[in-house]
């Protein structure tokens, strides 16, 4: 908002701002008529010395000291605080004067006597004086001080009735900005409250079509059990035995009894057997063939093999929560890699343990495969895998079922050739890459930054390479992974399927296949190993 002295104009501001607040502002513009009078003045009287008697700089000096007399005049007269008539009367008496040192001009040099000079102007600028003169003494004095309290008083009163008027206006504005305050809360809220319908909302479209998506899996896996692609045959040998092969629509044997059997009875039975016992069979993988089993060998299913092996639960150094699982031969076989912050979160993490190490999947790449796996959010993604470990791309973005990130592998896999890699340096400095598709969507990014640009692009050229031969592999659960650490040990770790390594080996292998034993003694014996609490 302007100050008063901003809204009575610039000279009142100035007057202001270099000599003091004045009272009103005919006090300011008094002082600058005042101003202006004496520096005409001044001037006048320079050039009336220096001009010749009826020359041109002369005349100019008598009317610009002319002019300066009656503005240094009026000027203390308007600074008084005097009555608007008066005020006027000074403004006719420079009226008066400007019309004589108008007439002046006009009439000097010819009708001007350079001694006595042309006595009706004088008389009229004289008058323009006396008028400037009467409005700074008689009208004062004039001027009943009675009625002037009078009107001073319903001028008071005027001002205290504006005054509550403009009290009552600021309270009702104050009202009005409480009233504009409390909609403006309660429209918060309502946003507020709309905008966590509208998450509900999604969030029940979202399990919505996650339930569609896991009904669709559900009823494609029911499918693909209800139809095979194979056939079961049993036929009798060329030595009368009954034998049972199980063959793929393409020709292939995928399987044979293996042995022949005096009765057609038993040939069923056997064919019955691995129908019931297949699909939840688990698998034990030998490295060499010499190793096998006999085949009469009987074992028991891994659940519920007798453990050689015992959980310990422990508390480090740094007072936090450990497990590691123990053979009886003393050698540490599994351990979970980090702290935590509670014993329940520890004992946690061993009944985890002891509920997906055994049915848990091998992964194997050769030598890279995709995987698709679910998070922590209950998302779908995949990523490509080297058999060494290391991850080269994954999805950057979940998917709401596994057969949404199954397609999206298959469409990478057929179109890469058609798809443009992009490498940059992100704001760490690092180097990354990402895959786009024809219509720029980002369907695969590095997942990791790189120290060079080099490096990245060997990272680009390895997928190229890869991820049109790759396998495609669905984990359950979890998965054992083996890998190559940086010091070239061979290293296994137990993944869920939500990215977590759930324990490692805890300790570096020379080559492959003891890791692969390694993770043999842990199928074997954590399902039911006791827990031996520090």
């Amino acid at each position: 908002m302007a100050s008063k002295a901003e809204a009575e104009g610039p000279f009142v501001s100035w007057y202001q701002n270099r000599i003091g607040d004045p009272s009103t502002g005919d006090e300011a513009r008094g002082y600058w008529v005042f101003a202006l009078g004496a520096l005409l003045g001044a001037v006048g009287m320079l050039l009336f010395l220096n001009g010749a008697p009826a020359g041109a700089l002369r005349e100019w000096g008598i009317v610009l000291a002319s002019a300066g007399l009656a503005l240094v005049f009026a000027g203390p007269i308007i600074r008084l605080p005097i009555q608007q008539r008066a005020t006027w009367l000074v403004g006719a008496g420079l009226l008066v004067c400007a019309a004589a040192i108008v007439w002046f001009i006009v009439a000097f040099p010819d009708s001007w006597s350079t001694r006595t000079g042309q006595p009706t102007i004088v008389g009229l600028y004289g008058l323009g004086l006396v008028l400037m003169a009467v409005a700074g003494v008689f009208v004062p004095i004039l001027t009943d001080r009675a009625d002037l309290e009078t009107r001073a008083s319903a001028l008071e009163s005027e001002l205290d009735e504006l005054r509550r008027t403009l009290a009552d206006t600021e309270a009702d504005e104050a009202d009005l900005a409480a009233a504009v305050k409390d909609l403006r809360g309660a429209l918060a809220d309502t946003k507020a409250d709309e905008e966590d319908l509208a998450r509900l909302a999604d969030r029940l479209r979202q399990g919505l079509s996650d339930a569609t998506a896991d009904e669709e899996d559900l009823a494609a896996q029911l499918r693909r059990l209800r139809t095979s692609q194979s056939r079961f045959e049993l036929f009798e040998d060329k030595a009368g035995e009954y034998r049972w092969r199980l063959r793929h629509r393409n020709g292939n044997v995928i399987a044979t009894s293996g042995e022949g059997y005096t009765r057609r009875h038993n040939a069923e039975n056997g064919m019955q057997g691995v129908r019931r016992d297949a699909l939840g069979a688990t698998v034990l993988l030998y490295e060499e063939e010499e190793s096998l089993p006999e085949e009469e060998a009987e074992f028991e299913p891994v659940e519920e093999t007798p453990s050689e092996a015992t959980f310990e639960l422990y508390e480090d150094k740094a007072g936090e929560y450990r497990w590691r699982l123990r053979h009886d031969n003393g050698n540490i076989i599994a351990d979970g890699g980090q702290g935590y912050a509670s014993r329940q979160g520890a004992e946690t993490a061993i009944d985890r343990i002891r509920t997906y190490a055994a049915p848990a999947d091998y992964l194997r790449p050769d030598p890279t495969a995709f995987e698709v796996y679910q998070d922590a959010a209950d998302e779908w993604r995949w990523r490509l895998i080297h058999r060494n470990g290391n991850v080269l791309a994954d999805s950057g973005e979940g998917y709401s079922s596994r057969s949404n990130a199954r397609r999206a592998v298959a469409r990478l896999r057929d179109g890469i050739g058609g798809m443009e890699f992009e490498t940059y340096e992100d704001s760490a400095g690092e180097h990354r890459w990402r895959l786009l598709s024809s219509n720029d969507r980002i369907v695969a990014d590095s997942g990791e930054g790189y120290s060079s640009r080099s490096n990245v692009e060997d990272a680009v050229e390895r997928v190229r390479e890869y991820a049109p031969e790759a396998d495609h592999l669905d984990i359950g659960q979890a998965v054992f992974e083996v890998f190559e650490d940086t010091a070239g040990d061979a290293r296994w770790r137990l993944r869920h399927r939500n990215g977590n390594i759930v324990a490692d080996g805890g300790q570096g292998y020379a080559d492959r296949s003891r890791a692969w034993d390694g993770i043999e003694s842990v199928k074997r014996n954590a399902a039911n190993a006791d827990l031996d609490a520090e």
